[in-house]
């Protein structure tokens, strides 16, 4: 499997920060030929399936995903969500931390994927395109730029 790992400070409040990286249609606007739709019980938690839905018309592919755990931050406690990966094309986990601290809060988002198509020989370019890809994301999300 691929595994990736990024880190962002940001001087938005932890709650603020949270609201920004669980906003899931956002991710959508953020990644390049990509829509995300969400079901389940509303507000996200557990049980909340995401889906992304990558590509052009059917050259496209679906990234089912379910949250398992959920964790908003509250005073004193950091902020974690889990998604597995349940679908035929990617599989894998993603977690994203935030952590509040005295002048804003940091981000740690990790993923680990694996790409059914492809040998395991291209795992290291695999992290390598995710962790691009999904910084430039994680940027956009929390200056706000998901979907201009």
């Amino acid at each position: 499997m691929s595994t990736f790992r990024i880190g962002r400070v940001t001087a938005l409040p932890a709650t603020e920060c949270w609201l920004k990286v669980t906003d899931w249609p956002a991710h959508g606007a953020a990644v390049p030929m990509t829509a995300v739709t969400v079901s389940g019980p509303g507000p996200s938690g557990v049980g909340t399936l995401v889906v992304a839905r990558s590509g052009a018309g059917r050259f496209g592919f679906d990234d089912p995903m379910e949250i398992v755990e959920w964790e908003p931050p509250s005073a004193g406690r950091r902020g974690r969500c889990r998604l597995e990966k349940r679908g035929r094309v990617i599989t894998g986990w993603a977690e994203i931390e935030v952590h509040g601290t005295d002048s804003g809060s940091v981000v740690l988002w990790v993923e680990e994927l694996r790409l059914a198509l492809l040998p395991r020989l291209l795992d290291r370019l695999v992290a390598r395109a995710g962790r691009q890809v999904f910084a430039r994301a994680l940027d956009e999300l929390l200056n706000g730029r998901a979907g201009r």
